[in-house]
């Protein structure tokens, strides 16, 4: 008979084990889903996942709840749990609050930030910089979501910055879907736009920061929208 992993009288050990479970779960899964290793509406089995990781189905459960609160899985009425599908019908309004939050984020972190938060956003920008020379686009992917990600936690609004990361996470699965629309020219744009952002916020100019970041965020859409319309249409020429 196994430990019953949610009473809490059970030895230390067993808790930190099923900690350690919970985590290996929700790390493993998360990232599987943003680089679409897991397809949007796929399904997840918590029985193959605990016999995958070597645990209790109570661990896993646990990971769901995480992810779910993510919006990265989803618990159907019939308690069968998938992927999170893209919404692809409300991605106008997708569009809108992100390109808000690129906005308030990098304002807020001109505003606020220290000098260890900008070496730190530096250092991402350096990363970015070798994914793009390298022209490997899941890196310059996951990069630029890092880079985005440090700069709203320099503005030092917690709401703003989880609302940015789960939005930058939905980005990303989007550019992961259209990567092969990416060409030589946009990630040099990324970059360079990039580089602007940092100069403005090392210097704690509000407004400089606020233009670059409306003007990456308009590119970024415009990318997107892009690679869907061209995708359609090669689908329906396709099906002709």
């Amino acid at each position: 008979m196994s430990l019953d992993e949610s009473n809490p009288t059970q030895p230390p050990e067993a808790k930190r084990k099923r900690g350690q479970g919970v985590g290996a779960v929700y790390e493993t899964l998360k990232h599987e889903i943003l680089n679409l290793t897991l397809e949007p509406g796929s399904p997840v089995d918590e029985v193959k996942l605990a016999e995958r990781f070597g645990i209790s189905r109570t661990p896993v459960r646990e990971a769901m709840v995480k992810l779910a609160g993510e919006g990265l899985v989803v618990t159907l009425p019939n308690r069968f749990t998938i992927v999170a599908p893209i919404d692809f019908p409300n991605l106008s309004q997708f569009f809108d609050a992100l390109s808000l939050m690129y906005r308030v984020t990098t304002r807020l972190a001109a505003a606020n930030r220290t000098e260890e938060e900008l070496a730190a956003i530096r250092e991402l920008q350096d990363g970015y910089t070798k994914a793009v020379e390298a022209s490997d686009v899941p890196a310059m992917i996951e990069v630029n979501r890092n880079f985005h990600a440090a700069i709203a936690r320099a503005g030092k609004n917690r709401y703003y910055t989880k609302l940015f990361i789960r939005l930058l996470d939905e980005g990303r699965r989007l550019l992961r879907l259209y990567y092969s629309s990416y060409n030589d020219q946009l990630p040099r744009i990324y970059l360079q736009e990039h580089e602007d952002m940092l100069a403005a916020i090392a210097q704690q100019d509000i407004e400089a920061a606020d233009r670059v970041a409306q003007a990456h965020a308009e590119q970024i859409v415009r990318q997107i929208q892009t690679a869907i319309v061209e995708d359609r249409r090669l689908n329906a020429d396709i099906s002709l």
